[in-house]
């Protein structure tokens, strides 16, 4: 495998690690807070509906669990790929 090869493929999955990040952030932050929040307004989490939990706390958390993911994953790429620091 050519150097060119091998930083296409590296690319390739930098990119598909932070579109699937995106695709999970965007589907708690918009999809559950504000598209499925009105079927998720009956359930109860934490003293409140599920909706307006995710809309308040549950997005901050997912967005805080994703970052140490993506550094994870990037950290794991890096070593597969030997350009680790």
């Amino acid at each position: 495998m050519s150097q060119n090869d091998r930083d296409q493929k590296y690319w390739k999955a930098n990119l598909s690690l932070v579109r699937n990040c995106l695709i999970v952030w965007a589907v708690v932050a918009f999809g559950f807070a504000i598209i499925l929040r009105p079927l998720l307004s009956g359930i109860q989490f934490g003293g409140t509906d599920l909706g307006f939990w995710f809309a308040q706390q549950g997005s901050i958390i997912v967005f805080l669990a994703l970052i140490f993911f993506y550094a994870w994953r990037m950290n794991k790429l890096d070593r597969d790929f030997g350009v680790e620091e």
